[in-house]
């Protein structure tokens, strides 16, 4: 019997490149390859890169990775090496050139095809370069291999039709294309079969759901629809445009019990200045006003967001006008980021572009602003007694404090006293909040309940199928073209929306 051929994908940027890599890693081992070990570090027979092409110096990174794979090749014959994503979108011919030692470039639109295009560039000795200019097939039609027996991201739509001037995303991954809602429903049925008890809605701009059909309101009955499905506890979303968020939506959300009070939109500047040069179609009062009804039908809400600092022209007015926005919205947290240029981006040629100190300053003023007001409200969060999801990798030093980790239903990250009986990720933990951090909070009480779940059922079966997996299996070859379409399963958008 030969040995098996290993696999490793390594990914890089949004929740949606985390979404298709959950893919690629089911048609390798469709195509009957096997997951390398963790730490692999390159050391497999294939090694996939899932590529962004929003985030600072990727291609820096990518090329340098890159490289240091080169030598590792050399030495093992048979490796292969491919390039996915956003950034092969973008480059294509460029990745071969300047690392003729890929094998396979291929794009946002046909990751369906890289067991194929593997075995093209095995036989011909040739980088095999195949970009499609529109989608082939709907990633939730591929084979998965999911990261997680409890929760699953189940992909909405695709693409955007905004065109913010920071962001690339719309030119790679195209308009927007939305799925079936008896499709996405249909999945979410068998991912609850499965054992799935929490799923997140994932678009590059979620809550724009229904612009194929004309349906403002497609994405609250939606939700209201997920409220139906038994079995499903949770249900969240990522990432929504205040462009699109309606009060439908706000309905929806406070109405339908498995939807979680949890919201993450990003604002991205408090400056109508600033906006209008992004490009975003909202003001900072239409922001503060989505938030101020959110939390009046949702008092408990977590809301999160999105800021850049120091887009081009950004006076110390502007960026004010950010901070005052910020107070107003205290939110739960915020992911805050430094302008930086990107290539192929409107704003990259655009005057005024703020000094490296300046930024960084006023990203400090702003992180130390935030914290100040993610630590004030945990704090309002001791007392409460909370129902928490048992998490898998969550807590980094439960080991050494004795302690478990879970999300509350507003997705704040709670550590807890680990109890006498056994407890699996997936199943349910009730606890009374006694400390508060800036990012996370504590239990250090004996939990009050458990709940074991089917989800912590499927977590366990799934556990034990893994540890008894042979040591060697026969490398099947794939077949030629997509995989046929699975009633099977799915992965918040790139933080540009």
């Amino acid at each position: 019997m030969s040995s098996p051929k290993t696999y490793e994908v390594r990914t890089y940027g949004c929740q949606m490149n985390v979404h298709d890599s959950e893919r690629l890693s089911g048609l390798l081992e469709g195509a009957g390859y096997v997951r390398a070990p963790e730490g692999a570090d390159g050391d497999a027979d294939v090694v996939v890169f899932n590529t962004c092409a929003v985030r600072e110096n990727a291609d820096n990174k990518l090329y340098g990775n890159l490289g240091r794979l080169a030598p590792m090749k050399t030495k093992r014959p048979g490796m292969q090496i491919a390039v996915g994503g956003c950034l092969a979108q973008k480059d294509r011919d460029t990745i071969v050139q300047r690392a003729p030692w890929v094998d396979v470039v291929f794009g946002t639109h046909n990751i369906g095809k890289l067991p194929v295009l593997l075995e093209r560039a095995r036989i011909q000795e040739e980088a095999q370069i195949e970009i499609a200019e529109s989608l082939e097939a709907f990633p939730s039609t591929l084979p998965t291999r999911r990261e997680s027996a409890y929760a699953a991201w189940v992909s909405i739509s695709v693409g955007c039709n905004n065109t913010c001037t920071f962001c690339i995303v719309p030119a790679l991954r195209g308009k927007e294309k939305d799925r079936r809602t008896g499709d996405i429903l249909a999945e979410i049925e068998a991912l609850v079969a499965e054992g799935v008890s929490e799923i997140t809605l994932l678009g590059q701009n979620v809550n724009a759901y229904g612009s194929d059909i004309g349906d403002r309101e497609a994405f609250s009955k939606l939700l209201r629809a997920c409220g139906t499905i038994e079995g499903l506890e949770r249900v969240r979303f990522t990432s929504p445009h205040p462009r699109d968020f309606t009060d439908d939506v706000i309905a929806a959300m406070a109405e339908t019990p498995n939807v979680m009070p949890q919201l993450h939109m990003p604002m991205q500047s408090g400056s109508d200045t600033i906006l209008k040069a992004m490009r975003r179609s909202y003001r900072q009062e239409r922001f503060l006003g989505i938030i101020e009804k959110v939390r009046a039908a949702m008092p408990d809400a977590a809301i999160s967001t999105d800021i850049i600092v120091g887009f081009p022209g950004e006076t110390e007015e502007d960026f004010e006008q950010t901070m005052h926005a910020v107070r107003q919205a205290r939110f739960a947290n915020a992911f805050t980021f430094q302008y930086s240029k990107r290539p192929g981006t409107p704003a990259a040629d655009m005057e005024g572009q703020i000094p490296k100190e300046v930024v960084q300053e006023r990203y400090m003023r702003l992180s130390a602003l935030q914290e100040e007001i993610s630590w004030d409200e945990n704090k309002k969060q001791v007392g409460r007694t909370l129902e928490i999801m048992v998490a898998e990798g969550e807590g980094r030093k439960d080991g050494a404090t004795h302690r478990l980790s879970g999300r509350a239903p507003d997705n704040r990250l709670v550590h807890f006293t680990k109890p006498d009986e056994d407890v699996r990720p997936g199943d349910v933990v009730t606890v009374e909040i006694t400390y508060a951090a800036p990012h996370h909070l504590l239990a250090e009480g004996a939990p009050l309940a458990v709940r074991r779940t089917r989800s912590g059922d499927a977590w366990e079966k799934r556990t034990a199928a893994e540890a008894a997996k042979p040591a060697g299996v026969m490398l099947g070859l794939p077949g030629i073209g997509a995989p046929a379409p699975l009633p099977v399963a799915s992965a918040p958008g790139c933080g540009c929306d």
